[in-house]
C-alpha cells in the first residue's frame, strides 16, 4: 500500500481521547503499510489524559501498569486526504485495544461500538445524525485568547458583530470558505447537509445526514471538528466549538437525532401517530430518568455549564415536549415514517463517541425497563422548571452525580468511569488553583 505514496507525503494517525482531544502520530509513507496491518503502539494512558494532555495519576492506567502500550488500529480500509494542509498529507482514524487485541473499553469510539452491539442484540439498529454549531473568529483570536467576530472580505467586508439568525446575506459574504468546506468534506466523505446562520455573530450550525452507522455519525462530528478548523485558518479566520465564548451571546450546542430500524428497516418509533410508539416513550424515559447523570458527559468543562440559562435555548431541567424547542428532548415534527427523538443538552465542546454512548445507553435503558416518562411539556419549558428535576448546573455537581451513576457502569462501564470522573476532578484541580483576572480586578 505504501507504494502508491512517494516523497515526502505524511499520515497523521490519531484516536479521540476522553475529552475528544486527537492524539496520535505523523508517519511518513514508508511507514503506511505496516501502520494498516499491525496499527501503531500508543500508551494507554493517553486516552485518559486530562484536557492540556497531562498524565492523570489517578485513573490506573499510568505507574500501576507500567504505563503500558494499546495498540491503535485504523478504522478505514484507505487513508483519507486532507485537503487543507500545506503539504501532501493524509489522515488516519483509529481506536485502542489490548495487547492481547480485545478493545479497550476506555477509548470512546470503543465504547460507542458496545452500545450499537447491545442495541443489535435486540434487533435494533439506530439511525443517527447530529447538528454542530460553532463561532467563526478573527483569526487572531486564537493568538489573543479572546474571541472576536471575523471580519467578511468578500461583498460588504464588514465585521460580523450582529446577530443575524438564518441571514443568507451573512453566509453570501463568506462564499468562499463555506465552498471550500464542502470541498473538503466532500474529499473526506463527511455527509455536511444544510449550513445555517445561528443567534450569534459570526455562529454557525452544520446539519449532518442521517445514517445507520451510529459510530461513522460520531467521526463525521471529530472529522468536521478538525476540517473546519483547518479551511478557517486558510483565510486566516478561527473556529471555537467552545460551548460559551461570548458571556452574552448565544453558546454552542451539539444536538442529536436518532431513531431505531428494526431488522426488516422499520423505523420502530413509528406506530402511524404523532405521539410516536411505546418504544418511543420508553426511550424519551430513559433520557430523562439518566441525563442529571449524564452531564459531565454532555458538559465536560468548566465553560460549558455557562451555556446553560433560562431562555437561552439550552436546556436546564430534564423535560421533553413535542415540536418545542425549550425542552431537553423534543420530538420534531415530522411525517410519521421519520418520527425521531432530538437531544439537545450537549455542548460542541463534548466528546461526540460519548455524547452518542450516553444517549443511547440512556434510551436503551428506557427500552429495557419499558420505562415510562412524565407527561411532555407545552409551551415554554422554563416557566414549569418548578415542577422539573434541575439538571447539574455547576461542573463539581455533574462530577460527584457522575461519579455515583449505576447507569454509566452498567452502560458505560466501571472503567470508564474510573478514568473520565479522575480526569475531570484533575481539571477542576488545575483550574481551582489559577487566580482568574477577575480577581484581580476585584481585589488586587
Amino acid at each position: 500500500m505504501s507504494d502508491m505514496y512517494e516523497g515526502n507525503h505524511e499520515f497523521d494517525l490519531f484516536i479521540t481521547d476522553l475529552n475528544g482531544n486527537l492524539r496520535g502520530k505523523r508517519i511518513p509513507a514508508s511507514g503506511l503499510k505496516s501502520v494498516m496491518t499491525q496499527g501503531v503502539k500508543l500508551p494507554q494512558s493517553v486516552i485518559g489524559f486530562d484536557h492540556w494532555g497531562d498524565d492523570v495519576l489517578e485513573n490506573g492506567l499510568v505507574f500501576e501498569t507500567g504505563d503500558s502500550d494499546g495498540i491503535c488500529k485504523a478504522v478505514h480500509p484507505e487513508p483519507i486526504p486532507v485537503p487543507w494542509a500545506e503539504s501532501e498529507r493524509d489522515q488516519i482514524l483509529a481506536m485502542m485495544y489490548n495487547a492481547d487485541g480485545s478493545p479497550f473499553y476506555p477509548d470512546p469510539r470503543q465504547l460507542l461500538t458496545r452500545i450499537v452491539k447491545r442495541f443489535k442484540a435486540l434487533g435494533y439498529t439506530p439511525v443517527v445524525a447530529t447538528e454542530l454549531e460553532f463561532y467563526l473568529l478573527d483569526g487572531e483570536s486564537e493568538a489573543k485568547r479572546v474571541p472576536s467576530p471575523p471580519v467578511i472580505t468578500e461583498g460588504n467586508g464588514v465585521r460580523l458583530n450582529k446577530t443575524d439568525c438564518y441571514s443568507i446575506e451573512e453566509m453570501d459574504g463568506l462564499e468562499s470558505f463555506f465552498t471550500e468546506v464542502r470541498r473538503a468534506c466532500d474529499i473526506q466523505g463527511v455527509p455536511a447537509d444544510t449550513i445555517i446562520s445561528e443567534l450569534g455573530p459570526g455562529q454557525f450550525e452544520i446539519n449532518m445526514k442521517h445514517t445507520d452507522d451510529a459510530v461513522q455519525a460520531a467521526d463525521h462530528a471529530i472529522m468536521f471538528k478538525r476540517l473546519v478548523k483547518g479551511v478557517a485558518r486558510q483565510y486566516d479566520f478561527g473556529t471555537s466549538f467552545m460551548a460559551k465564548p461570548y458571556a452574552d451571546k448565544s453558546g454552542n450546542g451539539l444536538h442529536v437525532h436518532f431513531s431505531l430500524l428494526d431488522e426488516q428497516g422499520n423505523n420502530v418509533f413509528n406506530n402511524g401517530t404523532e405521539e410516536g410508539s411505546p418504544l418511543l416513550q420508553h426511550a424519551v424515559a430513559g433520557l430523562l430518568n439518566n441525563m442529571a447523570e449524564s452531564m459531565l458527559v454532555f458538559a465536560p468543562h468548566l465553560n460549558s455549564y455557562r451555556r446553560f440559562q433560562n431562555g437561552a435555548h439550552a436546556p436546564t431541567f430534564a423535560s421533553w415536549g413535542y415540536e418545542n424547542r425549550t425542552v431537553a428532548v423534543r420530538i420534531p415534527e415530522s411525517e410519521n415514517i421519520a418520527r425521531r427523538i432530538e437531544h439537545r443538552v450537549s455542548g460542541a465542546d463534548a466528546n461526540p463517541y460519548l455524547v452518542l454512548a450516553a444517549v443511547l445507553g440512556a434510551a436503551l435503558n428506557g427500552i429495557e425497563g419499558k420505562m415510562t416518562p412524565p407527561k411532555p411539556i407545552e409551551g415554554d419549558a422554563y416557566t414549569t422548571s418548578n415542577e422539573l428535576d434541575l439538571l447539574p448546573n455547576r461542573w463539581d455537581l455533574a462530577t460527584t452525580s457522575f461519579q455515583k451513576s449505576d447507569f454509566m457502569r452498567d452502560y458505560l462501564g466501571e472503567e470508564f468511569v474510573r478514568v473520565y470522573g479522575a480526569a475531570k476532578e484533575q481539571e477542576q484541580e488545575k483550574m481551582h488553583s489559577r487566580i482568574s483576572n477577575v480577581e484581580y480586578e476585584a481585589y488586587l
